[in-house]
């Protein structure tokens, strides 16, 4: 445990060290913090960024994956030269940067049942960074069953929301939301997307219960739900109790681990490809548009998606709109419906299929692998 700060300690921490309600004792307490980080992207890179300016002793970092161009509109931790990088590499050398007298532990692994309590078990509290159910409602339970406050965080779109869960006498993520949505429900943020300043906003509230939760001091938000929304700039608060029939922990009756991609109804494997009868490849639509196939190509993207990247024989009629436009199409037309990596064309192929269109089929991977296989110029986003 340390016992007192360098002079150029003092030096860095000079604007916490004059609060009263930090001082030299409130530093040392950060200094002597372990925090894990689960996840270094949106909400993890403000995260990472702030605890290591605060002065926090040890932060441990779980991620596996590595920088994508598309994550640096949000993901401030990371910069264009860590593109292909791991990104527990990448967060590492910002935080270090930040602070050199850091502690950072790499635990670059997926988080599982197998070794999450093994992990939290090291740390005084968790900064829950995820961007998933299954790993949120680990994170809670192995918090819960370790007694290490869960500091939550969620974004979506222009909305975020964040608390304190797992706390001795608060509720948890599962008082809240005692079971996951079904899947595909609640899109992604690769799927329905996100505004880049909001992770920052919700991140930092995140790393500001973190401090607190460390100095003692001020109210945190375990029993209250923080939500923002960044359209309209307003926050809102809701009172949250501890659900006495909670399936977690000292809540209730769950006394373990769980396997929580099935818990949320995600499948351990991939469903296997739809035949190939059903599916058309890229190349080979681009074979049919060269040969003069008489054939309908029916983009079922959002307008806003069609602005960014296009294939120009392609219709457009969003999926949601193609229940009330079946009109528009010929049921003796042959039709390959496409969209942005070919989930929602699956869609609109098996609901063409139930209203009588026979000849329809999906075009693999959507425009994505439109751009990989055939035409590089198109983009990809």
């Amino acid at each position: 445990m340390a016992t007192s700060l360098s002079n150029e300690e003092i030096q860095r921490f000079s604007r916490h060290l004059i609060l009263p309600e930090v001082g030299m004792d409130g530093q040392i307490k950060l200094k002597d913090a372990k925090v894990l980080l689960v996840g270094t992207g949106g909400l993890g890179a403000p995260l990472g960024l702030y605890l290591a300016a605060a002065g926090i002793g040890t932060i441990g970092l779980v991620d596996f994956d590595v920088v994508d161009a598309s994550n640096l509109q949000r993901q401030v931790i990371h910069g264009t030269k860590d593109i292909g990088r791991k990104k527990i590499d990448s967060a590492a050398d910002r935080m270090l940067d930040i602070n050199p007298n850091l502690m950072i532990v790499k635990h670059e692994t997926p988080l599982t049942s197998e070794n999450a309590r093994q992990i939290v078990e090291q740390y005084d509290l968790v900064a829950d960074g995820t961007d998933n159910f299954p790993t949120r409602y680990l994170v809670n339970d192995v918090c819960v069953l370790t007694g290490k406050p869960n500091v939550y965080g969620s974004i979506f779109r222009f909305e975020g929301q964040s608390s304190v869960f797992a706390t001795e006498t608060g509720p948890c993520y599962r008082c809240l939301y005692p079971e996951p949505p079904p899947p595909g429900l609640v899109p992604s943020c690769a799927e329905g997307g996100v505004l880049g300043i909001l992770p920052g906003v919700v991140g930092l509230i995140q790393a500001t219960e973190v401090v607190k939760i460390i100095l003692g001091i001020g109210q945190t938000l375990a029993g209250r739900l923080m939500l923002y929304d960044a359209l309209n700039m307003k926050f809102r608060e809701l009172k949250l109790r501890r659900n006495p029939d909670c399936p977690s922990g000292h809540c209730s009756v769950v006394k373990d681990l769980i396997d929580y991609k099935q818990f949320c109804g995600i499948p351990d494997t991939p469903p296997a490809p739809a035949p190939s009868s059903g599916d058309v490849d890229p190349v080979e639509v681009k074979s049919l548009i060269d040969s003069g196939e008489d054939f309908i190509l029916l983009d079922v993207r959002e307008p806003h998606e069609y602005q960014i990247a296009s294939i120009s024989k392609a219709i457009l009629i969003p999926l949601g709109q193609l229940p009330n436009r079946l009109g528009e199409l010929s049921k003796d037309a042959n039709i390959i419906c496409h969209c942005k990596s070919g989930m929602r064309s699956a869609k609109a192929v098996d609901l063409l299929k139930l209203n009588g269109f026979s000849r329809v089929r999906n075009m693999k991977g959507g425009i994505l692998a439109w751009s990989d296989k055939v035409d590089s110029s198109v983009a990809k986003y």
